[in-house]
């Protein structure tokens, strides 16, 4: 529902900030690691990530996007919830937390307050594959199109394809059409041949 909110810090704290964006104050849950990152500059920008519980609409916002795409991935393991992945976040960096899962280290996920050895092996075992399909950059760094092959190529991993498959496809439809397409040509080129 909402991918940003950007406006006047009103308040600051470790566990929520207060944004006013055109008059609204939006109270929205942070994790240290956003509380660290936001700085304390009049004028902030958080991805966010909108909650919806029978009685409760709950805000969460994050310094950047990789870390919000990690707490998406880290809230669909069944057991992780909202205020579990925010835990999560403020106890070690996304990049730890990704290594981590990566490489199958499971007393370093197991020493966060909150999971214990079940739901750590569980984490590992959910996101290893994905996060290794992904590659080691796309939680870490926010990726920044600026040709058509980039953004065709996340496109295509935002579709679900691995990364490594799909640039191979797009440099090979580059060569035949000497670099001369569109994204959108480009993607429908590259989904007949994936």
């Amino acid at each position: 529902m909402y991918d940003y909110i950007s406006g006047k810090l009103m308040f600051k704290s470790p566990s929520y900030v207060v944004i006013d964006a055109g008059g609204v104050g939006y109270h929205i849950n942070i994790s240290v690691n956003t509380y660290s990152g936001i700085g304390d500059d009049e004028k902030c920008k958080l991805f966010a990530w909108l909650h919806v519980k029978e009685d409760a609409h709950t805000l969460y916002g994050f310094a950047t996007e990789g870390e919000r795409r990690l707490f998406l991935h880290l809230i669909s393991i069944s057991g992780i919830g909202p205020n579990t992945a925010r835990m999560m976040l403020s106890s070690i960096s996304p990049a730890e937390i990704q290594v981590a899962i990566v490489n199958g280290n499971v007393s370093l996920i197991q020493r966060i307050k909150g999971i214990g050895p079940k739901s750590a092996q569980r984490i590992i075992l959910e996101l290893q594959d994905k996060l290794r399909k992904e590659g080691p950059d796309t939680l870490t760094v926010v990726p920044v199109s600026q040709t058509v092959k980039d953004e065709a190529l996340s496109a295509l991993v935002m579709l679900g394809f691995a990364r490594n498959a799909a640039e191979k496809v797009l440099d090979q439809e580059i060569k035949k059409n000497n670099g001369e397409l569109t994204v959108e040509e480009l993607i429908k080129f590259a989904l007949k041949t994936l």
